[in-house]
């Protein structure tokens, strides 16, 4: 069975979109099935990057919430990525809660995974902190530090509750800075990160490097604990 993502953060401005989209890339470039879900109303930025596989969401509406539910049932070997909006947790926690999510992911045998993105402010750890004090133990948290957002996690690395989340067994995941001129040029041409690695009319030479090194980067994170699944599910199946 493939994996359930919701990939939030709660705060604002962290990079959640940012990572949704790196990590529907990974999927793509893995050669892995994968549907999006876009909660974010006002800005879809995940959706208009990769609208062929990404309808939006209405959190505020159980029925439009269902169809993450549907489509787990429906397509067990294609993962889900749902990008959370900011200050969307108290509607997904009424729905997840009445609907008892997590107890359906478990029936249907599906791995969840919960993405924190965090800046390197005080905010991001108190939200954290919350998080851990509701997260299931069947759900794999993932902590990343958007270093887009902050280029100083001491005090997030030193703290309590980052390393009481490691020793409960969440993965960490460093998102290192690229450039912030070409992460601009490549979202003001609309282009995904797999085009902005390949583009040579948009894209000069440097810069495609620096894309496909800091997307191999990324990718051999995500490979530490994404992959083994993928190579358990194949053993199993034969």
């Amino acid at each position: 069975m493939s994996s359930i993502h919701f990939i939030g953060g709660e705060k604002g401005g962290v990079g959640k979109s940012l990572t949704t989209r790196l990590l529907a890339q990974y999927f793509i470039d893995r050669s892995l099935q994968f549907a999006g879900f876009d909660t974010d109303r006002s800005h879809g930025t995940f959706s208009r990057f990769y609208a062929g596989f990404t309808a939006s969401l209405d959190v505020e509406k159980f029925d439009s919430l269902d169809a993450i539910l549907d489509m787990a049932e429906t397509l067990p070997d294609t993962h889900l990525l749902v990008d959370l909006a900011a200050q969307t947790t108290r509607h997904l926690n009424r729905w997840m809660t009445d609907s008892d999510v997590f107890g359906i992911f478990a029936e249907l045998k599906r791995p969840v995974y919960w993405w924190h993105v965090m800046d390197d402010g005080a905010d991001s750890l108190l939200l954290l902190e919350k998080l851990l004090q509701k997260l299931p133990e069947n759900v794999q948290l993932v902590m990343v530090q958007n270093q887009g957002r902050g280029e100083n996690f001491t005090h997030t690395e030193q703290s309590t509750i980052y390393r009481q989340a490691l020793a409960q067994g969440a993965h960490a995941v460093v998102l290192k800075k690229l450039q912030p001129a070409l992460m601009q040029k490549i979202d003001f041409s609309g282009l995904s990160f797999w085009a902005a690695a390949n583009n040579r009319e948009l894209i000069s030479l440097a810069e495609r490097r620096r894309v496909a090194v800091w997307l191999e980067d990324s990718y051999a994170q995500f490979d530490r604990f994404l992959l083994p699944q993928e190579q358990g599910t194949a053993v199993n199946e034969q």
